[in-house]
């Protein structure tokens, strides 16, 4: 029977067609809020360094091991429309501040939980975003207020911001080492534009190759291209390097519609095969009277070339990805050439080495020690491909989080601290509110709780005395930054045991978890239609027809 959503006269005003569904009022609420809190729970159990894994396997039989939020819930198969929403906010958390993901959904899957107890009270859905909203703005004036400012030079402080953000991942004892590499590879692009100092985690090159050992993964000041050079007979190392970008094919282009050559006499054919040689060697010599001994080209090379540049002791890699070019410009200080007529000795980028070196099974060219290089490689290594892949999660969260510190040089203290201060507070805020509203800001308070709760669940602690002590310690007049040391079971101060956030991952992650669980409240009707039958299989004989 098709669906209906009206009546006249008590017949039935059929609109949507058959197999439709509608869900409305708070049985619509109810299903959206109860999806999205599964969607929180499959997550729950990563957050902070006591936190489990998860493997995950697609349809292909691959596996992923992780207990990244954001790469969990990208991995998961998503169908219900709410929770698609929430997954959404992690992708939203991941593409703003790179890390906090977690924190983000599971602070949305709490606040829809107290949404609900409210629904059941009968307070109406939108005075419970309105509580929500005037607590989100009194959190992040706070937070502002609080947040402690961050000395770039600080290289103590930078390297627990980054070990903090890492500490739940698998880099074990490597911590330092990576952090070291976090911190150097983006104060390396860092930059200073219209006054403001900014870095682009998009300029740090990062290339993951299996073997050796976490130790021994490096940073490069310059770039890897993951090509080997054209030629055989050509150096395979040049030092001080002067390096020419084209992008231009190095060889003669075919014409654009088809053209056909009739050719009836041999010294014809001779004649034309020198004019292309003359071309070719034409475009060689504008590259090595420019003083370049590196060639770097975007397209193809061709074979007269290739021998006409190893006459010349040039070292040449093509094909090389458009991405790379960007980075080899900045790391170099070479411009991008697109006609060879333009190529002069001042568009040629420097570095001190250019060298191919085989990594595993594959060559790569490096180039590197370049002079104050705006783009940088890290060379991933590790003796599992598993293991490789999860490193690069952790230390995309390293990298992140220092560009964070750098575009807003202000930290608060982790370990459920700061969350645990402005639970007090915002309870003290909803004093002076009053109403129905009241209720709701007293439920975004508790929900703000769940952080220490879930840090202290997955650390095998006791999540009520914990609460208690965390309660008690924020009423003295030093709690500010008394947080749950998860190892010891013991409230502490965070700013001392150096568990440190940047600020601006915790104002986007409560940002993100209540525009979420706000657009989730305020539907009140999911109409659903019916699924397009998959088409019938095609082919088939012939024969007699069923009766």
């Amino acid at each position: 029977m098709a669906a209906s959503i009206g009546n006249l006269a008590g017949q039935p005003i059929l609109i949507l067609r058959e197999g439709s569904s509608r869900r409305k009022g708070k049985q619509a609420q109810y299903a959206n809020i109860q999806a999205a809190k599964v969607v929180a729970e499959v997550v729950k159990a990563t957050l902070g360094p006591r936190g489990m894994d998860k493997m995950l396997v697609d349809s292909l039989g691959d596996l992923t091991i992780t207990n990244d939020g954001h790469e969990i819930l990208k991995e998961i198969d998503v169908e219900h429309p709410a929770a698609k929403m929430i997954v959404e906010v992690a992708e939203t958390q991941d593409n703003e501040v790179g890390d906090g993901t977690t924190t983000a959904v599971i602070l949305a899957g709490d606040l829809l939980k107290r949404a609900q107890e409210l629904l059941d009270k009968n307070i109406h859905a939108t005075t419970i975003v309105a509580g929500y909203r005037k607590a989100a703005d009194e959190v992040i004036r706070i937070l502002k207020s609080v947040a402690v400012d961050v000395d770039l030079d600080d290289r103590e402080t930078l390297t627990n911001i980054v070990k903090t953000s890492m500490r739940s991942k698998v880099i074990g004892i490597a911590g330092d080492h990576f952090a070291d590499i976090a911190i150097d590879a983006v104060k390396q692009v860092t930059e200073k534009k219209d006054g403001e100092m900014t870095a682009d985690k998009d300029d740090i090159q990062v290339i993951k190759k299996t073997g050796k050992s976490l130790i021994d993964t490096q940073l490069i000041q310059g770039i890897i291209v993951d090509k080997e050079v054209v030629h055989s007979d050509m150096p395979k190392r040049v030092e001080n390097a002067k390096i020419a970008l084209i992008d231009c094919a190095l060889e003669v282009e075919k014409t654009e519609m088809d053209a056909e050559i009739r050719i009836r006499d041999p010294v014809q054919m001779k004649a034309f095969l020198d004019e292309e040689s003359r071309m070719l060697k034409e475009m060689t010599n504008k590259i090595l009277e420019s003083g370049a001994n590196v060639v770097l080209c975007q397209r193809g090379i061709d074979d007269v070339v290739q021998y006409f540049l190893t006459k010349g002791g040039a070292l040449a890699v093509r094909r090389i990805k458009s991405s790379d070019m960007e980075k080899l410009a900045k790391a170099t200080g070479a411009s991008l050439v697109t006609n060879l007529d333009d190529l002069a000795s001042s568009d040629l980028g420097k570095a001190r080495l250019v060298e191919e070196r085989k990594i595993g099974d594959d060559k790569m060219v490096f180039i590197e020690d370049c002079k104050n290089p705006k783009a940088v490689s890290i060379l991933i290594r590790a003796g599992l491909e598993r293991l490789i892949d999860e490193v690069e999660r952790a230390l995309n969260d390293a990298l992140s989080v220092m560009v964070d510190v750098v575009k807003k040089n202000k930290i608060v203290a982790g370990g459920g601290a700061i969350e645990a201060e402005l639970s007090k507070r915002i309870r003290d805020y909803a004093a002076t509110i009053g109403g129905r509203e009241q209720l709701a800001i007293e439920a975004f308070a508790d929900a703000l709780e769940i952080i220490p709760i879930t840090l202290a669940e997955n650390a095998g602690l006791d999540p009520i005395d914990i609460l208690v002590a965390l309660r008690a310690a924020h009423e003295e007049a030093d709690g500010l930054w008394k947080g749950i040391n998860i190892f010891t079971g013991e409230v502490v101060d965070m700013m001392d045991d150096a568990v440190l956030d940047p600020l601006a991952v915790k104002e986007q992650a409560i940002k993100s978890a209540v525009e979420v669980s706000s657009m989730i409240l305020r539907i009140d009707d999911v109409i659903a239609s019916a699924k397009t039958p998959p088409p019938p299989p095609s082919g088939g004989g012939g024969g007699m027809p069923p009766y």
